[in-house]
């Protein structure tokens, strides 16, 4: 993970295996910085660590990633904005389901598989 500043986080909802925060991106967090000269835009790797931090942390995962799933970008989000991030987790699958939207528009979505902390050790065994 890329560790990034987090959002600031106007409203939470909690419903059963979802939640819904309303955030607000404000245009002086670091990676607006070079992304991009002509119109600063939140970068998507941004974007998939606040769902992996934030949702990992709300449903009480560590943040091992195994695989991301149907990962899409389909609008850009921009600086002092105001955006909602839903996660909703599949317990049975280790698996969250993320969005990024507001009202109709929608910014991201995906689905990220968890692996367990065991597998993650065992991978990063192996790659050393």
């Amino acid at each position: 993970m890329i560790k990034s500043s987090l959002p600031k986080i106007l409203s939470t909802q909690v419903e059963d295996e979802t939640v819904e925060w309303r955030i607000f991106i404000d245009a002086d967090l670091p990676f607006f910085d070079g992304h991009f000269p002509e119109q600063a835009v939140l970068p998507g790797v941004t974007q998939l660590d606040w769902a992996i931090r934030m949702g990992c942390e709300h449903f009480n995962y560590p943040a091992h990633v195994a695989t991301l799933e149907v990962l899409k970008f389909q609008q850009i989000m921009l600086p002092n904005s105001e955006v909602s991030l839903k996660i909703s987790q599949n317990s049975s699958k280790t698996k969250l389901l993320f969005s990024y939207f507001d009202d109709e528009k929608r910014f991201a979505s995906g689905r990220i598989l968890l692996s367990s902390p065991a597998v993650a050790a065992t991978e990063a065994s192996q790659c050393n």
